[in-house]
């Protein structure tokens, strides 16, 4: 535990309810009493934990009243980061928040830095660090399905499994090294082929959990889905009718969306980063290029691309470039403006590469185009798939759990080649060793301080 005691406000700023200023660590109920003064009894140090005290919050300089209050002291290691904690509870708004808070870093406080709260939390042993993560991902998350996972990652799902991987990694490193320690007992054949079918088994079991880091970021992030195509074809059409809102300018001519506008919405449980692009053409407008060149990138870190075309304006050699360029893409083709006398057939795109194709009116059947493309979309990312695995087995949520799982497996496999081609056993313990760090690093029992630092870096102050 540290020696510094922190505060923040817990809560958004702005007006509400309430306000919450929150302290951590040795000094926060001393420091909480200095400036809060219960309506009766005594202060908040001889307050048993976990009970709401009714009272006002005063200057101690001045003996002005700065605001009712409530206030709530949390002793350590009973609490969110393992210390002392107190939270004063006052009227939601920004200046009187901002005035209880000024008096606690008066008082001897240090104002806290973003996810500070939570690394406490993880480094006082109170959670791991993939615990931690889930903290910020259930105030994140886009969807139901993306909080149900988030709260099982929370409770600990990603967390066993990994312990149970590093129990099977434990077991083995302990007959390596026992044959290192007593050389003159070999280690008999049934003990090689017990190993073998130890470390197989494990391997299978990571891939198994590396198989769900697609299914997890998804449902953590949302679906990167890029709207494609050329100008004025009915790509914000589109984004409007997914969001059924005008979210962006919709106008007869050609180049309005000259940048991405990105939004989210929720398509039967899964989170999608709808992110509409300027229209893809040559152009001698310099911001216009801008804003093509900034499309052309989008293209390239798509999930999905939803590739918008209009059947009733000629092809052109815009359209079969930018179809060219999403050839290796999971995409789905859109042909809009069926309403309309045709100038072409889907037959004209030439060889979609089996990419999924609606013929639609944006204009006539709004909703329905959802629906339809909501079925394709969800075909798309197995949402079965997903539905099935909430709630129910670890996911991988983030790629540093997949890159941390694919070198902890890559070290275990050499391991495993290693025990086969009959080398000495210093050579398999040192790759049991990478393995199990490599685990570690995903529940945080081995992570670097610049990687900590990056983590809870992503945290709002105050959590």
């Amino acid at each position: 535990m540290t020696d510094i005691t922190i505060a923040a406000v817990a809560t958004p700023l702005g007006e509400g309810g309430i306000g919450v200023v929150r302290l951590s660590g040795p000094d926060s109920i001393a420091i909480a009493d200095t400036i809060f003064r219960p309506k009766q009894g005594k202060g908040l140090k001889d307050q048993e934990s976990y009970k709401l005290r009714y009272g006002k919050v005063v200057d101690p300089a001045t003996g002005r009243t700065v605001d009712e209050a409530l206030a709530v002291a949390m002793r350590g290691p009973h609490s969110y980061t393992a210390e002392d904690v107190v939270e004063l509870q006052c009227h939601g708004g920004v200046v009187v928040v901002q005035e209880v808070l000024e008096l606690c870093l008066k008082q001897g406080a240090t104002l806290a830095e973003p996810g500070e709260f939570t690394k406490r939390a993880f480094l006082n042993g109170r959670l791991d660090l993939s615990q931690a993560e889930a903290v910020i991902d259930i105030v994140r998350s886009p969807t139901r399905l993306g909080l149900e996972v988030a709260i099982d990652q929370l409770e600990g799902s990603l967390s066993q499994k990994v312990k149970d991987l590093q129990e099977k990694l434990y077991q083995i490193t302990v007959r390596v090294e026992a044959s290192i320690d007593f050389p003159e007992d070999d280690l008999p054949d049934v003990e090689v082929q017990s190993m073998e079918e130890t470390m197989v088994e494990t391997i299978q079991e990571m891939e198994e959990l590396l198989s769900t880091a697609d299914e997890g970021k998804i449902l953590r992030e949302g679906l990167m889905t890029v709207i494609t195509g050329k100008p004025n074809v009915g790509k914000s059409s589109l984004l409007n009718t997914l969001l059924n809102e005008n979210r962006a300018l919709v106008t007869d001519i050609p180049g309005t969306t000259r940048d991405s506008i990105e939004e989210v919405v929720n398509l039967r449980g899964v989170p999608l980063r709808l992110i509409d692009t300027a229209g893809i053409r040559e152009s001698s407008d310099m911001v216009e290029s801008l804003g093509v060149a900034r499309s052309l990138d989008l293209l390239e870190d798509a999930d999905l691309v939803l590739h918008v075309f209009d059947r009733s304006e000629p092809l052109t050699k815009d359209d079969f470039a930018v179809l060219e360029r999403t050839e290796n893409s999971k995409r789905i083709v859109l042909i809009n403006k069926v309403d309309l006398p045709p100038l072409w057939d889907v037959d004209d795109l030439g060889d979609l590469h089996g990419a999924p194709c609606l013929e639609m009116s944006l204009l006539q059947e709004g909703s329905e185009v959802v629906q339809r493309l909501a079925d394709r979309i969800v075909e798309f990312v197995g949402r079965s798939q997903i539905t099935s695995s909430a709630g129910s087995r670890a996911l991988l949520t983030r790629t540093r759990h997949k890159q941390a799982l694919q070198a902890a497996k890559g070290a275990l496999e050499e391991s495993l080649r290693t025990l086969k081609q009959g080398l000495p056993l210093d050579l398999i313990a040192v790759d049991l060793y990478n393995a199990l760090e490599h685990l570690g690093e995903i529940t945080g029992e081995t992570v670097r301080e610049n990687v900590l630092d990056r983590i809870f870096s992503q945290f709002c102050i105050g959590k």
